[in-house]
């Protein structure tokens, strides 16, 4: 009975990491109007990492700290996985919407497999490659539909979405190698400090444009830091800690489905037949690129962290 308690409570957290993160795009979407894209980041990730920092320290049995070259690595991953992939995606839903965000973004596990396929000469089995395949059309259609509806803008914002799944997979490919030995709390920390740092510079070239943000955006900033940079990577790796990858993996498919969601509550988006389509052929092909891992025999992990909002 403890032992179900355990694995309800664990499924609950992912699934609550998947909604956090799926909100994302939808509040993002809702502070541009008032801060830039620059400068959310900045503001989001310097309040996580002041949090981040605050719970390193306050708790009874540090970790063991990494030494220099780790530091170097890790902090070079916090700078591709945070400041260089969500200036892609904050830029990105600025000029495209937050469904077609929250859609585009399930592909990016099947991204982070290529990646690992280049690197580390995996076998990618035929059932991968099926799914590589459906979710690469299902992306083509939410790309294709937001050119038709959105003009240039919209199509160049799904572009750079796409950008920012490749960076993100060569963020995890760096992060598997740079946090052996660390725990979640740790990793997340140091990483969370160097794309603050990268964002704090990068926000410069908006100095122009600074202003207080009203008290809406004030309040959805404060989500953003709180909610989605340290509740929902918390939360998923509690969760990963008590289930296998791909488990937490196939539950982080419900993030499209949420983000939808999202975005036509919050931002009042509406969802053309091709979205609905796309959605449904990218959730199709990771889940048929996940099958192969119900096997018994023993491969790679898959990337276990997943892109965040």
């Amino acid at each position: 009975m403890d032992e179900g308690k355990a694995r309800a409570w664990a499924i609950c957290a992912v699934v609550a990491a998947a909604l956090f993160w799926s909100s994302s795009y939808a509040v993002t979407k809702e502070v541009l109007s008032d801060v830039g894209p620059l400068s959310i980041g900045a503001i989001r990730f310097t309040l996580a990492a002041v949090l981040l920092g605050i719970m390193v320290r306050m708790r009874r049995n540090g970790a063991a700290r990494p030494d220099a070259r780790q530091r170097r690595l890790i902090y070079l991953s916090g700078l591709l996985g945070i400041t260089a992939y969500f200036v892609l995606e904050n830029i990105g839903v600025e000029l495209s919407t937050a469904s077609d965000a929250s859609l585009i973004v399930a592909t990016y596990p099947l991204m982070t497999m290529l990646l690992e396929l280049v690197i580390f000469r995996m076998r990618m089995p035929l059932f991968r490659v099926g799914g590589v395949l459906l979710a690469t059309l299902g992306a083509f259609l939410v790309v294709r539909n937001g050119a038709e509806v959105g003009g240039g803008g919209r199509w160049l914002g799904d572009i750079l979405l796409l950008l920012g799944g490749l960076v993100w997979a060569g963020y995890n490919v760096l992060a598997k190698s740079a946090g052996r030995g660390q725990d979640s709390l740790n990793l997340t920390y140091y990483q969370t400090m160097a794309g603050a740092g990268g964002f704090l510079l990068a926000s410069l070239l908006e100095a122009g444009d600074w202003r207080m943000p009203g008290t809406t955006s004030t309040v959805l900033l404060a989500y953003l830091a709180v909610a989605c940079s340290v509740g929902g990577f918390l939360l998923y790796n509690y969760g990963l800690s008590r289930m296998t990858s791909s488990v937490a993996v196939n539950i982080l498919n419900l993030v499209p489905v949420f983000g939808v969601l999202g975005a036509v509550v919050i931002n009042g988006e509406s969802v053309r037949l091709p979205q609905v389509l796309g959605g449904v052929i990218i959730i199709a092909g990771v889940a048929l690129g996940m099958v192969e891992r119900r096997t018994p025999v023993p491969a790679p992990p898959v990337v276990d962290r997943t892109p965040v909002g």
